[in-house]
């Protein structure tokens, strides 16, 4: 029995009282003895007035003063509790008020004081929902034949009693260890925790992935009954499964796959068709692996999927949401039967979307290339082999005329795209947000111009039909994050404004992108203008996407084994298939044909029945919380293991000189973007000896009382690199020359 405060009280909602036996049902209590922890737990939770229960059944109390959030604590002490809301209150929590809950925890929080213009509300930890730290870094320490665990993160502020667990902690002693947390601290009690594993010395010794795993608590391995579990799938298909299968396997289809290596074999989920229709028209289809075919809904393999949530690349080495097993099996290797979901899209010559369907199909690929290798072809025409041709008039055809015609449209409705290089190994956004438009491999930008394209139309068509979905969002950044970016911008000359400071569009990203351009330091400039951007969000409700320029929805569906949520969105589709009800009555002669967008706006009955309806909402409605968290930890740890590959370079690099862009201004320093490397590092204002320097808010510069020199969003400086943390990831540096003059005669400079 695996489940936690929060995901117990996602099943009680709208004032419905909820049996214990669906309880132990959806949480998967199957032995006595986790129905024996469910019922404790559900007793505590009445005796506290969370819970309230009428005829032997349970419901929620309703409390206005008690909001759901997540804690984020600093070093000192104080804390806040984040609503999940948009622009909803942060709720400050004095250390006496945390009820030991930790950084990261998600709580439900009861407004004590309320908040005023300058201040923000106070409030008191009521319940821990859910725990955000089942593990930890720590340094282990001992005192008077104890040992103590103290955690790396300074922000978790306690000290754990370490078991001896059958270990010698001798050896751990001054060593960096992951600790598993045995016990939370229960009143005056502290926490329990045993070390699973000495990683080194110190942060420096131990494996970057390593570290990042251990700190974001991310399993690298499998369970044995999971593995068997993937072992026993079946390596081919029953034949009856294709009798309601359009079959495609005679229709060239090709695949991609991606130019990096990692640690396992490559998950190829995604092939392509493109054919000319009999009005002369293009019909592009993306055929994506059924994974939704094999795993089952609360099977183990779908459990564990659900609870890695997604898929994690930290490098060349890949946590993967699936056992490879499963790779070996439904990756779309050529020259194979797959059974597949298509996504089959019609356009005219100019492009524009005429129609689409979405079907069960079964394919066959035929050829499968690097984008390195396509891009190659298409730039070496005269060298193809004969046996090829077939194929690069599929290519030239894609990407020299459909895929730029799709990519007009997008730029033309206020899309834009990022100079960066990709490293994303999905093929539509993925965690980045946008589009990359990438250099070394265009070819790849354009074929994710239309990959995105098919999440778009499926969003289109769930939303369509009225039947229950998860879509991606993406809200519009803060002003205040963009503010800097545009000074910066200015003050290297470049003429950036934004059309009305009231609302920031898409079209106001293309403009900054466009004049960025023209910049000499384009590549930092576009990587701090993705740093502006949002997280995307998951919701069980349709919202705009800010990165995508898309107003009414979008969802993610062509990485089933990749990313629970794509999985569901397939299986939603599967049960159109199988369930959807294509008329009003049975009596109805004629039906609409629920595999088409013909059939838009053209139904006016429930298409799934009400009980699997009302079902799907309530699932997906409560586990968008669950998901977005998995989201937002594999962002965390991808970011992580950046940054200690970042401050494992400059730690090398210590005493080196480096050219840098000023990009951030504060009272305490500047910040100093080395454009090579893309790393941040900060030159403390007091390693500044030469005068005294002050802040210059209006500004944003520091400048020297005396000597006159400032320092501003902007300015070129030559700086050294002081000392490194490595597991903090800062880079403390020194200025070598650089700043500018100000005009000591000019009123601009005087503070106001």
């Amino acid at each position: 029995m695996e489940f936690s405060i929060a995901t117990l009280l996602s099943h009680f909602s709208d004032n419905k009282l909820v049996a214990a036996k669906l309880l132990e049902r959806k949480l998967g209590c199957e032995d006595e003895q986790s129905i024996e922890k469910l019922q404790i737990i559900l007793d505590a939770l009445e005796l506290i007035g969370i819970l309230e229960k009428e005829r032997g059944k349970y419901r929620r109390v309703q409390e206005d003063d008690l909001v759901e959030a997540k804690l984020r604590c600093s070093s000192k002490g104080f804390c806040f509790a984040i609503q999940d809301e948009e622009d909803a209150e942060d709720i400050y929590v004095r250390e006496v008020h945390l009820s030991n809950a930790w950084n990261g925890d998600r709580v439900l929080v009861r407004v004590i004081k309320e908040g005023t213009r300058r201040r923000s509300p106070e409030g008191e930890v009521r319940l821990i929902l859910e725990r955000a730290n089942p593990s930890l870094l720590a340094q282990v320490k001992k005192e008077e034949e104890q040992y103590q665990a103290i955690p790396l993160d300074d922000r978790l502020l306690f000290e754990l009693l370490l078991e001896q667990n059958g270990g010698n902690l001798e050896e751990a002693v001054d060593h960096l260890v992951h600790v598993s947390v045995v016990r939370y601290p229960i009143g005056e009690h502290p926490p329990i925790g045993k070390v699973t594993r000495i990683l080194g010395s110190d942060a420096e010794a131990a494996a970057d992935t390593d570290i990042v795993c251990c700190k974001h608590d991310l399993s690298q391995t499998f369970s044995e009954q999971v593995q068997q579990a993937a072992a026993q799938l079946p390596t081919t298909f029953d034949p009856q499964d294709l009798e309601k299968r359009a079959d495609w396997r005679d229709v060239l289809t090709f695949s991609f796959t991606e130019d990096m290596a990692r640690d396992c074999l490559p998950f190829i989920e995604t092939a392509f068709t493109l054919e000319k229709t009999e009005d002369n028209d293009w019909q592009f289809a993306i055929h994506i692996t059924d994974i939704a075919h094999y795993i089952t809904p609360d099977s183990l393999l779908d459990k564990t999927a659900k609870k890695r949530g997604t898929t994690v690349y930290l490098g060349e080495k890949v946590l993967p949401m699936l056992p490879e097993a499963v790779t070996e099996r439904y990756s779309l290797k050529p020259n194979q039967d797959f059974l597949a979901i298509s996504v089959i899209m019609t356009f005219d010559k100019n492009g524009q979307l005429l129609e689409y369907s979405i079907e069960p199909t079964v394919i066959k690929v035929d050829h499968q290339l690097t984008y390195q290798e396509a891009q190659s072809i298409l730039a070496n025409l005269e060298e193809v082999p004969q046996e090829k041709q077939a194929l690069v008039e599929k290519l030239k055809h894609l990407f020299f005329t459909l895929s730029p015609l799709v990519k007009a449209q997008r730029l033309q409705r206020g899309g834009f795209e990022l100079q960066l290089e990709p490293r994303s190994p999905y093929q539509d956004e993925g965690r980045v947000g946008t589009l990359i438009a990438s250099s070394r491999t265009p070819i790849r930008s354009l074929l994710t111009e239309l990959v995105i394209l098919g999440n778009k139309v499926v969003a289109d068509h769930i939303r369509a039909l009225g039947i229950p979905g998860i879509y991606c969002t993406q809200p519009e950044p803060d002003w205040e994050e963009l503010e800097d970016l545009l000074k910066l911008a200015q003050n290297l000359g470049l003429e950036v404004s934004l059309a009305s400071e009231e609302e920031i569009t898409p079209q106001d990203y293309y403009n900054l992108t466009q004049m960025l351009g023209k910049s000499s330091h384009v590549h930092v400039l576009s990587y701090l203008l993705h740093e502006t951007l949002k997280s995307s969000k998951y919701n069980s409700h349709p919202g705009s996407h800010f990165g995508l320029a898309y107003d009414d929805c979008y969802t993610h569906c062509v990485s089933p084994g990749k990313r629970y949520v794509d999985l569901l969105i397939q299986r939603v589709l599967k049960l159109v298939f199988s369930d959807g009800r294509d008329r009003r009555t049975k009596q109805t002669k004629t039906g609409v044909n629920l595999f088409s967008s013909s059939c838009h706006g053209n139904i006016n009955w429930n298409v799934l029945p009400p009980a699997m309806q009302d079902e799907l909402e309530e699932t997906f409605h409560f586990l968008v919380t669950y998901l977005n968290d998995r989201e937002k930890t594999a962002e965390d740890a991808e970011k992580d293991l950046e940054g200690l590959q970042k401050a494992e370079t400059m730690k090398e690099r210590t005493g080196k000189v480096f050219k840098g862009l000023i990009t951030g201004v504060q009272s305490y320093g500047f910040f100093v973007e080395i454009e090579d490397l893309l790393v941040e590092g900060l030159v403390h204002v007091s390693s500044l000896k030469d005068d005294w320097y002050e802040y210059r808010s209006r500004h944003g510069c520091l400048v020297g009382r005396k000597n006159h020199i400032a320092y501003r969003l902007g300015d070129e400086v030559e700086v050294e690199v002081k000392s490194v943390d490595y597991y903090r990831q800062q880079i403390d540096l020194v200025t070598v020359s650089g700043g500018s003059s100000t005009d000591t005669d000019n009123d601009e400079w005087e503070e106001t």
